[in-house]
């Protein structure tokens, strides 16, 4: 059952899916659309989940859920997982690999291979205030404090 993202206590489950690639502006509604209709049908052994979603810079797709009076079970995490393979194979998009670096330049979100990004690094092509996205934040919290820093803030930093 989608709730509004507000609803959702800061301290909940919270998966970040960026693609490697912003969508296009035909996709967007049919891409919310599909997401809405997942997170309706979404339970947990058989319970309805109250989850919601954001969807920012038309490329990251952001899930939460209130997991704070149940236990997440396994099939649940696989239903997820399987429903954005459905949606990297129908948009041909890389949604999973969170190992890829998301970054802004200037005002547009920009999307590398980390050999790429280290590369650009090393000749100046990243300056010490550029800012990173950790997509590896797990909470709603965290998304508020901790996905958009600055690259020093970052395991990335190390390499500057």
């Amino acid at each position: 059952m989608i709730v509004d993202f507000n609803q959702i206590p800061n301290w909940c489950k919270l998966w970040v899916f960026p693609s490697n690639r912003k969508f296009y502006p035909q996709e967007i509604d049919g891409l919310k659309e599909r997401i809405e209709n997942f997170l309706t049908k979404w339970t947990n052994e058989g319970q309805a989940l109250e989850c919601s979603y954001q969807f920012k810079y038309n490329r990251f797709i952001i899930i939460t859920v209130d997991d704070s009076e149940v236990n997440l079970s396994l099939k649940a995490h696989d239903t997820l997982t399987a429903f954005i393979l459905e949606l990297e194979k129908f948009y041909d998009i890389v949604l999973l690999d969170k190992i890829n670096v998301c970054y802004k330049q200037g005002e547009f979100v920009q999307y590398k291979d980390l050999k790429e990004f280290k590369k650009m690094m090393k000749n100046k092509g990243v300056s010490t205030k550029t800012t990173v996205f950790d997509n590896m934040i797990t909470t709603k919290a965290e998304l508020e404090n901790d996905w958009e820093i600055n690259i020093m803030d970052s395991w990335l930093g190390r390499f500057l």
